[in-house]
């Protein structure tokens, strides 16, 4: 079972820039594809992208997508959501999330496509 850890959240200006990452525990991360999501205060958890196990694939929730940037390095067991513009209603934890890459391709585009799950960052977004 991989183990997932967030990590780069904090406090940040409007129209600012933050990278997260997230460490994976185990040698077969490059098999999982892998996702990031984030809740608000009183709100449900929502999608935000998604990247396949190659790297071949991405996916953004429309609301990021042309300022979020999903990546990943294989070789560090680790993903990557580079996110610019940020804006406060933004303000959440963001969390990543892992599931079995089907094929090279695939890329988990709901929550329920995911198996396993990191705690989380807070990304505080100030106007």
């Amino acid at each position: 079972q991989v183990q997932l850890v967030e990590s780069g959240g904090g406090l940040v200006q409007a129209g600012g820039s933050l990278r997260l990452s997230c460490a994976a525990s185990e040698g077969t991360f490059s098999t999982y594809a892998m996702g990031w999501l984030r809740q608000a205060p009183g709100k449900e958890r929502e999608f935000v992208a998604a990247i396949s196990w190659s790297g071949i694939s991405t996916y953004y929730a429309d609301s990021v997508k042309g300022r979020f940037t999903v990546s990943r390095d294989n070789a560090k067991n680790t993903v990557y959501l580079q996110m610019s513009s940020l804006k406060p209603e933004e303000t959440a934890v963001y969390c990543c999330a892992a599931t079995y890459g089907v094929n090279s391709y695939y890329t988990g585009k709901t929550q329920s496509e995911y198996y396993y799950w990191g705690s989380g960052t807070q990304v505080t977004v100030s106007s």
